[in-house]
């Protein structure tokens, strides 16, 4: 596709220096895979400016470059063409998406946005979609699957060029369906610009991410950008139980269906109950009535069979294969997933790491509970500060002891990330250990019959990052390891 024409997917832009239109073989941010007949768009991040590899991406064959605002000055001698625009990560992911013919705009996306359970939905809608005979494919936190590939994911939302890509390669592969976890960062940094969404999924808002949207409100905004962005005929899926369904219901233009465990929702579950191994609950929609018995259990849960449920039933899908699909359903990665052993006590692994999450996971444990609960926790470094005392206070008022460590400290000090979480303690049921595996070995060894270890905060990830080093740490391995 000629540079010309890419450039239409613009709207309004600003040639700094003579246009040269060329043959686009690519387009790219990063100067490091600039080759012969790219774009290079210069994007500004959090941590790293593009605009100071301009030069380095014109070495490696990049005959044009996006730049951000007007004021670079262009040297003449330049055999790379110049075009300034308002906002370059709008402009990649508009141009990308050009580039691989707007995939999706002939494949369903559903995007789906929220604090906590967007991970365990996708899960959901592909199961459901997968039992009536279609064939999903899924962007997400622990990774992108399709049919017999599996990528693991380096971020929830991959940047805007990777994601059209692999919309193109999803599309040519027969996928009838996208299924992706829209993170707040990715719609504040417009990676999703270019995507059309068929439709939207909102699950809940609660505190986390503050370190970069500093404040509710402005990760409220974000999250709401993908309600904004549906066109008249889409769909938004919200549960209205939550506190900013009716903020989202009124910003959106797209058709609402509600879900919730109150009254006054599209999709209702009532008469909830769930013990150690299910969860019970009669669902409602429309005239309809059907009880389902499903193996996730708790009301967070419920909350996410729902929302799968409201998709499945607007794709025309039938009950029967909707309840089918729920009821063999099993597990997902990291999410109160099961390590067996021998010792009669509950070991879990959940990905919890917002006070929300924590206070829903305990609570629901504690509701199926013989005996105590023991919980295995830490907060990450270079992350939300704030929520480090309320994650402290919440664990320790819920859980009968707590065994505080090391998440991903990343460059933060591990002793002032735990004085972060101590502070918000006000009982004396906790101790320190900050190394992961010793802190999941002394929980096994305090554990007695009947009692449940939760080890909350990392769930699927297999790695732990101290300082600069990215180490390998599975929390699943190891309390298999240590229960040994």
């Amino acid at each position: 596709m000629k540079l010309v024409e890419l450039l239409q997917s613009l709207g309004s832009y600003q040639l700094l220096s003579d246009l040269a239109d060329f043959e686009v073989k690519g387009i790219t941010c990063n100067s490091q895979n600039v080759a012969e007949g790219y774009i290079f768009v210069a994007i500004k991040g959090t941590s790293c400016d593009g605009h100071k590899y301009i030069d380095d991406a014109i070495r490696g064959g990049a005959k044009a470059v996006i730049v951000q605002g007007s004021e670079l000055k262009v040297p003449s001698h330049e055999k790379a063409c110049y075009i300034s625009v308002d906002d370059t990560h709008e402009a990649l992911a508009k141009l990308a998406a050009k580039f691989f013919g707007c995939p999706s705009e002939k494949i369903k996306v559903i995007g789906i946005t929220g604090t906590n359970g967007k991970t365990t939905i996708t899960y959901l809608i592909e199961a459901i979609l997968k039992e009536a005979g279609l064939k999903p494919a899924v962007i997400g936190t622990i990774n992108y699957r399709f049919q017999d590939k599996l990528i693991p994911a380096k971020n929830t939302t991959p940047g805007a060029g990777d994601l059209q890509a692999m919309l193109k390669g999803m599309l040519d592969n027969g996928a009838s369906h996208v299924i992706m976890e829209v993170s707040s960062h990715a719609l504040d940094q417009e990676r999703v610009a270019g995507v059309n969404f068929y439709a939207g999924i909102f699950t809940n808002l609660t505190q986390d991410h503050l370190d970069y949207h500093h404040n509710l409100d402005n990760y409220f905004q974000a999250k709401a950008r993908l309600f904004i962005s549906l066109k008249p005929g889409s769909l938004a899926i919200i549960n209205n139980d939550d506190g900013y369904a009716k903020k989202l219901i009124n910003l959106t233009q797209a058709k609402v269906v509600t879900y919730g465990i109150k009254y006054n929702v599209d999709v209702l579950a009532k008469g909830i109950t769930f013990d150690a191994m299910h969860t019970e609950f009669i669902l409602e929609a429309g005239l309809k009535e059907l009880g389902f018995s499903v193996h996730l259990i708790g009301r967070h849960n419920v909350y996410n069979i729902l929302a799968a449920i409201a998709f499945a039933i607007h794709e025309g899908i039938d009950f029967t294969t909707i309840k089918s699909a729920l009821e063999k359903f099993t597990f997902v990665p990291g999410r109160l997933e099961k390590v067996e052993n021998k010792k009669n006590i509950s070991v879990l692994i959940d990905y919890a790491h917002t006070e929300d999450a924590l206070r829903n996971v305990i609570s629901t444990l504690r509701e199926v509970s013989r005996n105590k609960i023991i919980v295995v926790f830490g907060c990450g470094g270079e992350r939300d500060k704030a929520k480090r005392p309320k994650m402290g206070e919440a664990v320790t008022e819920l859980a009968d002891y707590a065994l505080i460590t090391n998440d991903n400290p990343r460059s933060e000090d591990p002793q002032q990330i735990i004085s972060d979480i101590k502070s918000g303690i006000k009982k004396n049921n906790y101790c320190v250990i900050p190394d992961r595996r010793e802190a999941i070995k002394k929980a096994l060894a305090l554990a007695k019959s009947q009692d449940i270890v939760l080890i909350a905060g990392k769930g699927h990830e297999d790695y732990q990052i101290l300082k600069n080093n990215r180490i390998p740490f599975n929390d699943r391995k190891v309390a298999f390891e240590c229960l040994k």
